[in-house]
């Protein structure tokens, strides 16, 4: 692990990132792969079957990048993060009203929902207390736990008042879960359901055609590790970076619902 990934810069504010010309490019691309899909006709036809399409691939594609792509005995570990990972991706778009009012009260929510199997009840919703935290994707950096309840109490009072387009607040939030970690399970499942609820939100995807999770998978876990390390740096390069690969999947996300 190069020093760049021990030292971990803050996260520069969200009105900020999304002045910056690239980032606009890159997600103006992503919402319009996301336009796309929802003016089709077929696709408004067949509303539900999409939606539930897109519910149980997403949580399918959520839980492989856990590392549960072969799923055997429905209590064996992995199994349980199966169901898991379906539970929190059908149950995202329903925190839509409390994100818009009290985003950190829908982060801990989605944590309550998915972790319930996995951590001690005193544990469900709370930041992680010391260094250890489940790494799935072998990120390897992990921000210091002290650093978690200020940058939680940040990202939700920014989330709160922007006006930032969709898929950049979407971006943001998934890439600050991811850079903190900041339960010592399932961040990463709920970074990637918090995806869908500010695209739901935020009237981009009301209706919860698209597959973002699916867009992630696809671009391998390579590419995905390389982006939130990208994201952790903090400068404007390597935020730039990360939104190229978050745009990119939400619109191999859109395009894989149709």
């Amino acid at each position: 692990m190069t020093d760049m990934y021990r030292c971990v810069m803050a996260t520069p504010p969200l009105d900020v990132i999304a002045g910056w010309e690239q980032v606009q490019q890159f997600t103006n691309a992503a919402r319009a792969d996301i336009d796309e899909l929802l003016w089709r006709r077929d696709i408004r036809a067949a509303s539900t079957e999409v939606a539930q399409s897109s519910i149980a691939r997403g949580g399918a594609d959520s839980a492989a990048l856990e590392g549960a792509d072969l799923v055997g005995v429905e209590e064996s570990p992995m199994g349980k993060v199966f169901a898991a990972s379906l539970a929190i991706t059908a149950e995202a778009p329903k925190f839509n009203e409390i994100w818009m009012r009290a985003p950190l009260q829908a982060i801990t929510g989605l944590h309550t929902l998915v972790a319930k199997e996995f951590v001690d009840e005193d544990r469900l919703a709370r930041p992680r207390l010391n260094q250890e935290a489940d790494d799935p994707l072998h990120i390897g950096f992990l921000p210091d736990h002290q650093e978690i309840p200020g940058a939680l109490m940040r990202l939700s009072q920014q989330c709160s008042t922007t006006k930032v387009p969709a898929v950049i607040e979407a971006g943001y939030v998934h890439g600050e879960i991811m850079r903190l970690r900041p339960f010592t399970w399932g961040s990463g499942l709920v970074a990637r359901a918090t995806v869908r609820t500010v695209l739901s939100a935020r009237s981009l995807d009301p209706s919860n055609f698209s597959i973002p999770e699916n867009g992630m998978f696809e671009s391998n876990r390579t590419a995905y590790v390389a982006a939130i390390r990208d994201f952790a740096t903090g400068t404007q390069e390597g935020i730039e970076s990360y939104y190229a690969w978050f745009s990119a999947s939400i619109g191999l996300g859109a395009r894989a619902a149709g």
